[in-house]
């Protein structure tokens, strides 16, 4: 199983549409893929018409009195489950924080379903909290939806920064550029220069059209109500490269203590 997450620090950079367009692009593929919603907001489950809403909360889960496949719900699109969420998620902080090893709970989480999914996908609320931090070490690659502007490269350099000073194992960290209007000077010089300057920068870019928009108004991914569109295609691309080195290989979540 492998375990990606959509994350940034900064929000508005299209996270969740992100987190929702590969994980049906991985489906598509044939890999067994959960989404896992971890934003009170709940804008992944409610794309996906599921209900929001999880018995016991977020603190049934984090506590383990509620298994993780117990709150798994199906999707209307072939090989996808999802993992809703509900506005009890606003206290998972505070959830996680109880537990033993607390940044390291959500990987503890995902250990009885690493036979069940080839792919795993966590959308993350923005910010830096123990939710984040949790998924964090609990993914292989971090995948950061990038708006070419000053201050989302700052925050990627925090992010970096960040995952740099983990001990042990380190979650790769693939950015790709976001919501890019090309009519922008700024944009077009940070998406011309920038992947010189940092490494791991896709050279899939994500243009900004209202297709995206319409995700949470036909709630559905757009490669599922746009097939042949320009921004279909580029999360075709996008999840072709940052699953490029093997979607579907087995047992790839990050190793954990046997007591955890």
């Amino acid at each position: 199983m492998r375990v990606f997450a959509t994350y940034n620090i900064k929000g508005g950079v299209g996270k969740t549409s992100t987190a929702v367009n590969l994980s049906y692009l991985a489906a598509r593929a044939g890999a067994r893929t959960l989404l896992w919603d971890l934003d009170p907001q709940a804008a992944a489950t409610y794309m996906l018409r599921v209900k929001p809403r999880v018995k016991g909360g977020g603190r049934a889960l984090v506590r383990g009195s509620r298994p993780l496949d117990d709150a798994i719900k199906a999707t209307d699109f072939d090989g996808l489950d999802l993992l809703p969420a509900d506005f009890s998620y606003r206290n998972m902080d505070i959830e996680l924080d109880g537990t033993k090893k607390p940044v390291r709970r959500i990987r503890r989480l995902l250990r009885p379903v690493r036979d069940e999914y080839d792919v795993v996908i966590l959308d993350c609320p923005p910010s830096i909290s123990l939710v984040s931090e949790n998924v964090l070490h609990a993914a292989n690659t971090i995948v950061v939806p990038l708006i070419p502007t000053t201050l989302s490269v700052r925050t990627l350099d925090q992010l970096t920064s960040f995952v740099d000073g983990f001990d042990g194992r380190r979650p790769e960290v693939r950015a790709f550029f976001s919501m890019v209007d090309r009519r922008k000077r700024l944009h077009r010089e940070i998406v011309e220069t920038l992947p010189a300057e940092r490494p791991g920068i896709a050279t899939t870019v994500i243009p900004a059209m209202s297709l995206v928009e319409q995700m949470a108004v036909r709630r559905a991914p757009v490669p599922a109500f746009a097939p042949r569109s320009r921004l279909a295609h580029s999360y075709e691309n996008l999840w072709a490269e940052v699953s490029a080195d093997g979607v579907g290989a087995p047992a790839r979540l990050p190793a954990l203590d046997k007591t955890h």
